[in-house]
């Protein structure tokens, strides 16, 4: 059975690394084309949310608003950009903040800058309780647009733009670009500005949670808007047809110049 094993495996066809990615890019963009299962993908998405599948996850014991394909495709641009900040309008709980202070630990970045309306004294102590993670938190309490916590933001930076945004807050129209237009030119070519939840706009209304935001008035449509005032970005297509389940589809944006 051994020698039966050991043949088997030698017919195989054998291919490098290059040839099997190139092989995956293809699928995923069949995958993409492919309607009726980009249908049944939403139906999935959208039925599970009664039941709060997407807050299901958490990092290091803090909650992750966020499906664990998105987390993936974030993982992968990291490791790809190696952007030396990382700013997450939204902080929620806590969880996404843990997850890229790791990764910033193992690839070498300097920090996380987290910024929300409100940030509770009992998360901001969980978040100081991860030893050398937290030592790369920084967060800003206030109006992610405001004078403020974007000279907060610019004093951080201290002039680094290999910077990766994320934009994760209030998803109504007017603020989502508003967020687009000022975070924009922090970051540098081949840097991501990722704008979250843009799945809102392919949920049909009657389905969705009772928000200030829904179909036509969403961060989709900001993105719309925004690309069409600027040409330093561009959709990574290739990320949107890899991912089966996604709440950011369209929203994974590349600086081009």
């Amino acid at each position: 059975m051994e020698d039966q094993s050991v043949e088997a495996h030698k017919a195989k066809t054998i291919v490098t690394k290059e040839e099997f990615l190139q092989i995956n890019e293809q699928a995923a963009h069949e995958m993409s084309l492919d309607k009726e299962l980009q249908d049944k993908a939403l139906d999935v998405l959208v039925e599970a949310d009664h039941h709060r599948w997407i807050h299901q996850g958490s990092w290091f014991g803090e909650s992750l608003l966020n499906l664990p394909q998105d987390m993936f495709a974030i993982q992968d641009i990291i490791w790809r950009t190696k952007p030396e900040f990382i700013i997450e309008v939204g902080v929620a709980w806590g969880g996404g903040m843990l997850f890229y202070s790791m990764l910033l630990e193992i690839l070498g970045g300097e920090k996380v800058i987290g910024i929300d309306i409100f940030i509770p004294d009992d998360l901001r102590k969980r978040l100081a309780s991860h030893g050398k993670l937290s030592e790369r938190l920084e967060l800003i309490e206030g109006p992610s647009t405001s004078a403020d916590t974007l000279a907060q933001v610019k004093a951080l930076l201290g002039g680094s733009r290999k910077v990766l945004v994320i934009l994760d807050s209030f998803h109504t129209h007017e603020h989502v670009l508003n967020e687009l237009r000022c975070y924009a030119p922090f970051i540098e070519k081949g840097q991501y500005l990722i704008c979250g939840d843009t799945v809102v706009e392919r949920i049909p209304e009657q389905m969705h949670r009772t928000r200030p935001w829904g179909p036509g008035n969403n961060p989709a449509t900001a993105v719309k808007e925004f690309l069409s005032e600027s040409d330093r970005f561009e959709v990574d297509e290739k990320i949107d047809q890899r991912l089966l389940l996604s709440c950011h589809p369209g929203g994974y944006l590349r600086a081009v110049k």
